[in-house]
C-alpha cells in the first residue's frame, strides 16, 4: 500500500503563516491534486526538497482538483508551480476549452512521467469496453480535473455522448474508488501514474477484484481529433491485484509548469533540484524514477521556461 512519509505530510501541511515566519522568506505554492492520486505525494516531495535546499524559500503542496484547476491557479497568480496533464496544458496556453478567452501564462519546467488512463470497474461487472458504459453510472473525475477532460474525450471517441449516454458523477480518485466499492457507480475514470494509491487500496479491499477496461484502441481517434498529445501505454500485469494481464490504455504526459513570470534563477534551481534530488523523490513515489533526460523536454505543448532551458543546455540536451 502506498503511504505518504511523515516528511511529505509535513511539507504538504505547512501553512502560509508558517511560511512567513522567517525574515525575507519567499512563499511558493505547488498546486497538486487529490490525496488519492500521484500529484499530491510527488508535490509534497518537491516541497520538501525545495524547503531543504533553497535558502529563504518556504514551499507548500496544496490539495486541488488537479490539472484544469491547477492551471487556473497559475493563470490567476494563486499558485507558483503546478502539475498538469499535457492535453490540459495545451488548452490552457492556447485559450481553449475551460480557458477560452483567458489563456494561462504557463511555462514548462519538465515532463515528469506518463499518465495511464485507468478505467476501473469490478471483475464481476458486465463491462468489457468503453462502449459498455452506455446507460451506466460512471465517475468521470472531479470537476476541474484533467481526468474529466480525458474521460469526456474517450467517451466521445467511443461514440458515447457524456451528457446523454451515461449518468455522470464528478468524483476524485478516492471518492470514486469508494463509490465503486459501495455499488454507487459502475466504473470510474482516473488519469494517473502507477500505482495510484486510491486504486491500489481498492484492489486490496477484502472481497473486491477490480478490472481495468482497455482504452488503447481509441488512441488513433483521439490523435485525429486532438493531435499527438495522446499515445498508447500498457498497464503491466500485476500493476494492481486483479490485473492478471497487460491492459492497453490511453497515455498522456504529465508536465511540471510555472508561471512565465517566475525569475529565471528560481526556475533554474527548481529544475536542477528535480534531477539532483530524484532519488529522494523516487523514495516518496516510484513515478519519480521516470524523470529522465532527454525525455524531460519532450511532449510538452508549453514553451520551456528560460531558467529550465539553461539547466537542460548545461546538460547538453537542449
Amino acid at each position: 500500500m502506498l503511504k505518504l512519509s511523515p516528511a511529505v505530510v509535513f511539507a504538504a501541511g505547512l501553512t502560509l503563516g508558517c511560511a512567513g515566519g522567517g525574515q525575507g522568506s519567499q512563499f511558493l505554492s505547488i498546486a497538486t491534486g487529490g490525496t488519492g492520486g500521484v500529484y499530491y505525494p510527488y508535490g509534497g516531495g518537491l516541497a520538501k526538497i525545495l524547503n531543504e535546499n533553497l535558502a529563504g524559500v518556504r514551499t507548500t503542496a496544496e490539495v486541488t482538483s488537479a490539472s484544469v484547476d491547477n492551471l487556473k491557479l497559475i493563470r490567476d497568480g494563486k499558485a507558483d508551480i503546478a502539475f498538469a496533464l499535457a492535453d490540459t496544458v495545451a488548452d490552457a496556453v492556447n485559450g481553449r476549452g475551460a480557458f477560452a478567452g483567458a489563456p494561462a501564462p504557463a511555462a514548462s519546467i519538465a515532463v515528469l512521467y506518463s499518465n495511464y488512463t485507468q478505467l476501473v470497474t469490478l471483475a464481476n461487472a458486465e463491462i468489457r469496453s468503453v462502449a459498455d458504459l452506455r446507460g451506466k453510472i460512471v465517475s468521470t473525475g472531479s470537476p476541474g480535473s484533467g481526468t474529466e477532460v480525458i474521460a469526456f474525450r474517450i467517451l466521445r471517441a467511443a461514440g458515447l455522448n457524456p451528457d446523454a449516454d451515461v449518468t455522470r458523477q464528478g468524483l476524485g480518485a478516492s471518492e470514486s474508488a469508494g463509490a465503486l466499492k459501495d455499488g454507487k457507480v459502475a466504473a470510474f475514470f482516473w488519469s494517473g501514474g502507477l500505482p495510484t494509491a486510491a486504486v491500489q487500496d481498492l484492489a486490496h479491499s477484502q472481497g473486491i477484484t477490480i478490472r481495468l477496461i482497455p482504452t488503447g484502441e481509441l488512441v488513433p481517434a483521439l490523435q485525429r481529433e486532438h493531435g499527438p498529445l495522446y499515445f498508447p501505454l500498457e498497464v503491466p500485469k500485476d500493476a494492481y491485484p486483479g490485473v492478471t494481464a497487460p491492459v492497453s490504455v490511453v497515455g498522456v504526459a504529465n508536465v511540471l509548469v510555472v508561471n512565465r513570470s517566475m525569475p529565471d534563477q528560481l526556475a533554474y534551481d527548481i529544475t536542477r533540484l528535480l534531477f539532483e534530488k530524484q532519488p529522494e523523490l523516487a523514495a516518496i513515489h516510484p513515478e519519480a524514477r521516470n524523470l529522465a533526460l532527454p525525455s524531460a523536454i519532450q511532449g510538452s505543448p508549453a514553451e520551456f521556461h528560460p531558467g529550465a532551458l539553461r539547466y537542460f543546455r548545461e546538460k547538453g540536451v537542449r
